[in-house]
């Protein structure tokens, strides 16, 4: 790594940063505190720290694929990765913005098959920065679950069909 690696490593940690925002602009509140959550959803501080080594594996793991990648070979890789991010800022903004549990769950599928797509288009480029983000997946994984299962809680016709 040099100083010609500045530049390109904040703009990546730029747009992770713009999509980590999401969470600032559009946090838990009264709604969110009021509805019936699972007895094994982890408290609210533990988001945030999960979140940040998330997003700087996330910024880093772009980089690599940027400053490894064959000419013309990075187009579809960050063009998924582009799009995971703003799936990424979208999450926060339905589940929290306008408090749809519904769209944010369909969404989590795009978001979650974006990362998908990443971990599998990054690895023949580079596979350590495929790899780094496996634990993102399983968060995302277990965040979809979650989502899912709050939903099924505070939903009247989901819950009856147990």
């Amino acid at each position: 790594m040099d100083i010609s690696d500045l530049l390109p490593i904040a703009i990546f940690a730029g747009a992770n940063f713009a999509a980590a925002c999401s969470g600032a602009f559009f946090k838990p509140d009264e709604w969110y505190e009021n509805l019936k959550k699972p007895s094994w959803q982890p408290p609210n501080w533990l988001f945030p720290v999960v979140w940040t080594p998330l997003y700087i594996i996330m910024a880093v793991s772009g980089w690599m694929i940027w400053r490894d990648a064959e000419p013309g070979m990075a187009t579809l890789p960050l063009a998924i990765y582009g799009a995971h991010l703003v799936f990424n800022f979208l999450w926060s903004a339905l589940f929290f913005g306008l408090k749809r549990m519904d769209w944010a769950l369909y969404e989590i599928v795009f978001l979650w098959a974006t990362l998908v797509g990443i971990i599998v288009t990054f690895h023949p480029i580079n596979s350590t920065a495929a790899y780094i983000m496996l634990p993102y997946l399983v968060w995302a994984s277990f965040a979809a679950y979650l989502n899912f299962v709050v939903l099924r809680m505070n939903t009247p016709s989901l819950s009856k069909a147990n």
